[in-house]
């Protein structure tokens, strides 16, 4: 599970939906939340993201739906058979993804590689309030 302390910087809600803003190393996280209590602006928290849940593109250009974008370099990269594992560099903070191997060959990806991550703002969720 990757992990990334992060300071609530807004919260929207309507009704039971809330969707909060995050300030990640000086990148905008979004996380949309069905139950979301016990954070207000300013509280830190450690944000969780399942590395299947991360994808992965390089020279990306354009808009997309996906609220999350890191831009990373691959730290590490390990390439099985089906599935590959990803190291990213994400201003220092490493996270990992994984991807099919057919992805990683397709996109002839190396180590070093300048790519973006994207999160889904329903993947994102708080694992702890920090303060």
């Amino acid at each position: 599970m990757n992990k990334l302390e992060a300071i609530v910087s807004k919260i929207d809600s309507l009704d039971n939906l809330t969707i909060a803003q995050f300030d990640f190393k000086g990148i905008n996280l979004s996380m949309m939340s069905l139950e979301l209590s016990d954070i207000y602006v300013g509280k830190s928290v450690i944000l969780k993201v399942n590395a299947s849940h991360i994808s992965i593109a390089k020279n990306f250009i354009g808009d997309i739906s996906l609220s999350n974008k890191l831009d990373c370099i691959i730290d590490k990269l390990d390439k099985g058979v089906l599935l590959s594992s990803l190291k990213l560099d994400v201003k220092g903070t490493i996270i990992t993804s994984i991807i099919t191997t057919n992805s990683v060959n397709r996109m002839n990806l190396e180590e070093k590689d300048k790519v973006t991550a994207f999160v889904k703002a329903s993947d994102l969720s708080i694992q702890k309030v920090i303060t």
